[in-house]
């Protein structure tokens, strides 16, 4: 089996060392590239393959949300975590309309660096435990979609909760524990809210749901 490929990008050369250090003391992960900023990054892309970017907001030359901005454009299927210092709701919230698949704190890359890894290649998103409750400020508000111009149809109570909790993150098992239904259950809702919002991946569900009228950044 191949290895999965991983490129770490971080303007700080020793910390790029500690992460593809502990990244590749697991079997069936492989750091392929380490670059300190975001143009480098993109140049790296054109002639080197990968599967994940280990990303910081804060580099050189372009910034991490305009790196994961172009990165989805031109590789849709390249998933990007976010690993940084910086954890504001703005920080936060401008990664995730990016695209990013996750969202790390370096204070606990430690623990949560592999578990985010291995999340987001199995298809979902990972978000460290110490910004928990700034996700659920930047998703709590919930509202009905824009007037005019929108045929898409409405969710219902239950879709806006699965889709709440989607965004943040949760297991399909863990939203059945949360809505004391059963895991299918929650999975014919998820294909009913992809259905209704025309939409294929996950990371399109955050992303509509951050983004969209159903669920607003709080103004304070």
């Amino acid at each position: 089996m191949k290895p999965y490929r991983i490129v770490v990008a971080d303007d700080h050369v020793l910390f790029r060392d500690v992460v593809k250090k502990c990244i590749e003391e697991v079997p069936g992960l492989k750091v392929v590239g380490a670059v300190g900023d975001g143009l480098e990054l993109l140049e790296f892309l054109e002639k080197s393959p990968a599967d994940m970017i280990i990303l910081d907001l804060a580099m050189p030359h372009l910034q991490g949300v305009e790196v994961t901005e172009q990165i989805k454009k031109l590789y849709p299927r390249l998933k990007v975590l976010i690993l940084t210092m910086h954890k504001t709701k703005e920080h936060i919230f401008r990664a995730l309309s990016a695209g990013a698949n996750g969202y790390l704190l370096k204070e606990n890359a430690y623990t949560d660096l592999i578990a985010g890894i291995n999340a987001i290649r199995q298809g979902q998103n990972y978000f460290s435990n110490l910004i928990s409750d700034l996700m659920a400020e930047i998703i709590r508000q919930q509202t009905q979609p824009k007037k005019g111009g929108d045929s898409r149809e409405y969710l219902t109570a239950r879709e806006k909760e699965v889709l709440r909790f989607i965004a943040e993150g949760k297991t399909s098992k863990e939203i059945a524990d949360h809505l004391a239904i059963t895991t299918l259950t929650v999975n014919t809702h998820r294909r009913n809210i992809m259905k209704k919002l025309e939409m294929k991946k996950t990371v399109d569900l955050v992303r509509y749901a951050i983004k969209s009228g159903y669920i607003t950044v709080p103004t304070n």
